[in-house]
């Protein structure tokens, strides 16, 4: 599943977007990277970041706003994420342990400088990829320095914990279904959550569910076949996650797929 981390939050036309799976073999740990290039012109850009269930490493060419989002539940508006040009990359719970060495329940609703999570290394990431030739190359670049990166001996979030955070955010199952499956209460599932996610099963299956909505936000039957019990369920969830309307939400991210292609 695509997943949109952000969109302006003004009307600054629209944004190229380039997007790519990971490596397989680093999947457990970062489900892909977005290449993006906003037409903004020079001067402030407000970003609305969206909730997801990830942790997004940014890095920006051409100016000093990299960051480091966590998984976040809420929307936020900032008036310094004025990140431009560059690429983004996805990270799941695994991810940030072993590329990190934190539990992500320590990046949840955070904004931090990359330096103070991956350390220097990140700044001769981002050299290198300002000067790869294009999004093709970019991404072979993260695929190699993340691989290198990796630390699987790290402490790891609990695996029954990961395998329902994987069923919540992919899927539209419900908490109860989940914990069935895995032959767990659901009062050890939260308690799970709690301690290595940093947000509840529910939230986490609100967000993914919301998130597999953006990417058909445009169709009327979106509601049912992501889940929602029909459209103003949907049109309710999507202006409490985002602050805009469905139609407001589908301009943005239209935007950035038309001029993807």
């Amino acid at each position: 599943m695509v997943h949109v981390h952000s969109v302006s939050a003004d009307c600054t036309g629209p944004c190229e977007v380039v997007v790519r799976a990971a490596h397989a073999a680093l999947r457990p740990y970062v489900v892909g990277y977005s290449g993006f290039r906003t037409a903004a012109p020079p001067g402030r850009l407000r970003r609305r970041v969206l909730p997801l269930n990830l942790a997004a490493l940014i890095i920006d060419f051409d100016g000093p706003c990299s960051a480091v989002t966590g998984p976040r539940g809420t929307p936020l508006v900032s008036d310094v994420a004025g990140w431009r040009r560059g690429v983004s990359v996805g990270l799941t719970p695994a991810g940030v342990a072993a590329l990190c060495d934190l539990p992500v329940r320590d990046l949840v609703g955070t904004v931090a400088a990359p330096a103070e999570v991956f350390g220097p290394r990140v700044s001769r990431l981002a050299d290198r990829l300002a000067e790869a030739p294009g999004w093709d190359a970019r991404f072979d670049v993260l695929d190699e320095r993340l691989s290198a990166w990796l630390a699987p001996s790290a402490a790891r979030p609990d695996e029954i914990v990961l395998r329902a955070w994987w069923r919540l955010q992919a899927h539209a199952g419900t908490v109860g279904g989940t914990a069935r499956e895995l032959g767990i209460g659901v009062r050890h599932l939260q308690a799970g959550f709690r301690r290595h996610i940093g947000l509840t099963p529910k939230t986490v299956a609100r967000i993914g569910r919301f998130q597999r909505a953006v990417q058909v936000i445009g169709d009327p039957a979106a509601a049912v076949a992501c889940g929602y019990a029909d459209q103003p369920h949907l049109s309710r969830d999507v202006r409490a996650m985002s602050g805009l309307t469905p139609t407001e939400l589908f301009a943005f991210v239209q935007d950035g797929r038309a001029s993807a292609q």
